[in-house]
């Protein structure tokens, strides 16, 4: 009867340390890091910042094969003039009809744009994987009629401002972002481009310095150099969370403080309120692409 009890005992032993092993053999390739991605930019200044710090965040999560593949600014451009470039100018173009570029991310400000859809178009021709990214951002002036007319000599009191109001003048133009890329969605055929959410992001980072949760953060004019929005590394770095989050699909909790907000107030906790507020916009956003998974693991730190 002992040497049963032995024998069983042993086989027990066996079976769990198998068990064991193939789950954390399962799990490291779960939490393993994903392929690096080449990433190709058009945009202006509320967003050529972003791929520097894309790249630094993928750096920190231990992506390795990250690639800025191209980045085309010109200050407050419309995407069709992003495409319209000619010539040598043009940085985009060639790349994506090389075939060497995973994700383009592009910025609109006015609809219509007959540049997004030319992109989309042209880029999938030439890599049916190609994923584009729209970041929908933080309305200029906070005030719609301003942006429209682009409000040059105004002043703004953004300490004023209430969410009531913030969500009332961004809520057209998310509205009108979405039916855009689900129509281009569908023309494509199935889902090609996706929302980046900074500016839902940002309104959530505005709401936490109204009620004084953001560390080291006392006013919301504390987040932008001028009555345009023009922004500070706060909303920067939590745009590139948003970007981060979007284009890797997966969390941006748990990675390193980026060297643009390390000599901030409270850089730390300011960092993980950046990081939930852009993981927050991105899962809840229905065209993000990015689903939260039950019980995941935040990224390396």
């Amino acid at each position: 009867m002992m040497k049963r009890h032995a024998f069983l005992a042993a086989c027990f032993a066996i079976l769990s340390c198998s068990v064991s092993a193939a789950t954390a053999a399962e799990g490291s390739a779960v939490n393993a890091p994903p392929k690096g991605l080449r990433v190709a930019t058009a945009g202006h200044s509320f967003h050529v910042w972003m791929p520097a710090l894309l790249k630094e965040m993928a750096a920190g999560a231990g992506i390795t094969g990250h690639e800025i593949a191209t980045v085309q600014g010109i200050g407050g451009s419309r995407v069709i003039q992003h495409w319209d470039l000619a010539g040598d100018k043009n940085k985009v173009k060639p790349v994506l009809e090389a075939g060497k570029a995973d994700v383009l991310t592009l910025s609109p400000i006015y609809l219509p744009d007959p540049g997004i859809e030319n992109f989309v178009t042209f880029g999938l021709q030439h890599n049916p994987a190609l994923r584009v990214t729209i970041q929908e951002f933080w309305v200029p002036f906070d005030d719609p009629a301003l942006w429209a007319t682009r409000g040059k000599g105004v002043t703004i009191d953004r300490d004023t401002k209430t969410m009531e109001q913030l969500r009332a003048a961004h809520a057209t133009y998310f509205e009108d972002m979405d039916k855009l890329v689900r129509e281009l969605n569908t023309k494509a055929g199935k889902s090609a481009v996706f929302v980046v959410p900074v500016g839902q992001a940002v309104l959530a980072l505005r709401e936490k310095v109204i009620k004084g949760e953001a560390p080291g953060i006392s006013k919301q004019s504390e987040l932008f150099t001028d009555p345009l929005g023009h922004c500070r590394a706060h909303i920067m770095v939590l745009a590139a969370y948003c970007h981060f989050a979007v284009i890797y699909q997966r969390s941006p909790i748990g990675l390193p403080v980026p060297a643009s907000l390390a000599k901030l107030p409270e850089a730390e906790k300011l960092n993980r309120l950046l990081q939930e507020l852009a993981w927050q916009a991105a899962t809840q956003h229905p065209l993000s692409g990015v689903k939260s998974a039950p019980g995941e693991t935040p990224s390396r730190s």
